[in-house]
């Protein structure tokens, strides 16, 4: 019996097969999972419906079952329209979940078309694609190593 929040049992395989620098892609309902992901990555889908799953549920559990040294989020090109909204409401609740989970990291933006470089390296091993309507509401997790 597990003692983590997360249940799923694929996510839970794929997690116990990664390894340090693993990366783990949350995507919101608007993220292309299907074309941007990388070579070696595996796609769950958990969007039932819009709004549900969330990314925020999302990362909650994979937090709770796996070690993390680095969170990326999609950051905004200063040419998009969105970009003179600040930084997406999300992000805070992003924020918020990291803190309740112990951790001390930060999240570090990478810009869209880099983000969708780092997402498609070798390294990725799994996508959850979610139902999450909120904008920008992507993250990239670096796993880290059992200390």
């Amino acid at each position: 019996m597990l003692k983590h929040t997360l249940i799923h049992p694929e996510i839970n395989a794929i997690l116990g097969r990664a390894g340090h620098h693993s990366k783990i892609l949350i995507a919101d309902g608007n993220y292309p999972a299907s074309t941007k992901k990388g070579p070696n990555a595996q796609v769950i889908s958990l969007n039932l419906s819009p709004g549900c799953v969330t990314v925020v549920q999302t990362l909650r559990a994979i937090l709770s079952a796996v070690p993390v040294d680095h969170v990326n989020t999609m950051g905004i090109p200063s040419d998009d329209p969105y970009a003179k909204f600040g930084e997406p409401p999300v992000w805070n609740e992003f924020r918020a979940v990291l803190k309740e989970s112990g951790s001390s990291l930060a999240l570090e933006p990478i810009l869209k078309w880099d983000f969708y470089k780092a997402v498609e390296s070798a390294d990725h091993v799994l996508t959850v694609q979610t139902g999450d309507q909120a904008l920008w509401a992507n993250v990239l997790l670096s796993l880290g190593c059992r200390t």
